[in-house]
């Protein structure tokens, strides 16, 4: 960039000097306020027209050297993928800096604001954001649409990131999603997905989600296309009976569920109907788990 600003200096100052020869005598060229402070490439013609030669030659050296230098900003720009304000986009730019320990980061997907995230840096290869977690019951996760769209929770602890939030990351670039569960016996099972992404709180942040990959069994597929219900804002079309009500949780449910990650934490067996943290798929209706945590990262990888 200090060549870039250097050599329009050198147009600059040319531009102020005699350069034009006219039946051997030296003409001032006189410049507009527009033509003498710019440094424009598509102009350098209208610099000169006369035939000194040494100063053309200058002119044409410059212009070829600044159209090479435009080519490898723009090159530069295209493969650089952190923001203007020097934050990383993802978990992953974060995790190819070099900072492989798995904690709380700030990510700006989309150039429209920073944020923190927690990064997982040692599942399957690292480089995930986790957009929820459940591990204790400390938090509760019976809650408002409002605090489902801007987040809630501890990033150190259990956690719902937001549905804003997700929505940005996942609508930067293409995602992937992989659910990380455990029992409390210790046992552990995971399901991913090759795409993964909700829309705007426009659409209700409306569930898109790929192929199905894994050990726990396919509890999601049946709430592609989904809208995300909440106990104050039903959108399950479940003929006027809310799933999240019932079911104590707030998910994309669809008359209602085969998953309900975020449902009552009654860590392991209750004898309750399908309200728990439950994965219907690995251990049904009535068991609620004891860890569950959802992220995700670029398909690419």
């Amino acid at each position: 960039m200090l060549r870039l600003f250097a050599l329009c200096a050198v147009l600059v100052s040319v531009n102020s000097q005699d350069v034009g020869i006219n039946s051997g005598r030296t003409q001032k060229q006189t410049l507009r306020p527009s033509q003498g402070k710019s440094c424009n490439i598509n102009n350098y013609n209208s610099f000169y027209a006369g035939p000194n030669k040494k100063v053309e030659n200058l002119l044409v050296d410059v212009k070829r050297q600044l159209e090479e230098l435009q080519k490898q900003v723009a090159l530069l720009t295209k493969d650089n993928k952190t923001n203007l304000d020097g934050k990383p986009r993802s978990c992953v730019e974060i995790f190819k800096s070099g900072q492989k320990i798995s904690g709380v980061y700030t990510v700006d997907p989309d150039g429209a604001g920073a944020f923190e995230v927690y990064c997982d840096q040692t599942t399957a290869g690292g480089g995930w954001t986790v957009f929820q977690k459940r591990q204790d019951g400390s938090v509760d996760f019976y809650r408002d649409w409002a605090d489902y769209k801007n987040g809630f929770g501890n990033l150190n602890g259990e956690f719902w990131l937001g549905l804003d939030k997700i929505n940005r990351i996942t609508n930067s670039e293409r995602y992937r999603l992989r659910v990380d569960m455990e029992d409390t016996e210790g046992k552990t099972a995971y399901a991913e997905y090759d795409m993964f992404s909700v829309t705007s709180e426009k659409t209700k942040y409306q569930l898109s989600i790929g192929t199905y990959s894994g050990d726990a069994g396919d509890s999601l597929s049946g709430h592609r296309d989904a809208a995300f219900s909440t106990r104050d804002q039903d959108n399950d079309n479940n003929g006027g009976i809310s799933c999240a009500v019932s079911y104590k949780g707030a998910w994309w449910y669809t008359g209602c569920h085969s998953s309900n990650l975020n449902g009552f934490y009654y860590h392991g067996k209750h004898s309750s109907y399908a309200d728990g943290v439950n994965w219907q798929a690995w251990k049904g209706y009535k068991y609620s788990l004891k860890r569950a945590e959802m992220k995700i990262r670029p398909s690419s990888l």
